[in-house]
């Protein structure tokens, strides 16, 4: 009963991993406006650095532009600068009472970087995988006594099982995204 505990526990740390990278996938440019792209900046707002998400509504009205509508009219010229300091390579305009952000087309060259980048995220993720199957190796080693060395042959063998499906679901992902950013 406590192999299975740890095999569930196992699988639900995996699938966390995979969602936390299908999230950093969300904040790469991939030349469509997606409100995930800018959510997560920090603005100071009254002194503590707030995500912009939380500072007013972000949408995306057309393919390639996002419009922040501020709740407090007040903290525009912040967002603003948060905004261009993101290292996103994108220039907000503001209005007065919203703020736009034309998304521009990407690059060859830019597409590239970005593609660099979503492989390293995905090694990353892969690493973290591995990092957790090793951990339950170690756990189904610890809790050990009273199952035969069959028994628990048969425990890693499907740990390892589980652990190569989530590197696949990883690739998956990585391929999608980096289809996406590719096509022109």
């Amino acid at each position: 009963m406590a192999n299975e505990e740890l095999i569930n526990a196992m699988k639900s740390k995996m699938d966390k991993t995979v969602e936390l990278l299908k999230k950093d996938f969300a904040g790469v440019r991939t030349g469509r406006a997606n409100p995930a792209l800018i959510e997560d900046l920090r603005v100071e707002y009254y002194g503590a650095p707030t995500p912009i998400n939380q500072l007013g509504n972000i949408s995306a009205p057309e393919p390639r532009l996002l419009v922040v509508s501020p709740y407090d009219k007040g903290i525009m010229k912040d967002i603003e600068k948060a905004i261009q300091a993101s290292g996103l390579g994108l220039q907000p305009t503001n209005d007065g009472v919203v703020i736009r952000i034309i998304i521009p087309e990407l690059t060859g060259e830019r597409r590239k970087e970005l593609a660099k980048v979503v492989k390293s995220k995905s090694e990353e993720k892969k690493v973290a995988v591995r990092n957790i199957r090793r951990d339950a190796m170690e756990d189904l080693k610890k809790h050990s006594e009273g199952i035969s060395q069959d028994e628990l042959k048969t425990l890693q063998d499907q740990v390892q099982k589980i652990t190569d499906s989530y590197i696949e679901k990883i690739s998956g992902v990585t391929a999608e995204k980096e289809k996406e950013i590719t096509t022109v």
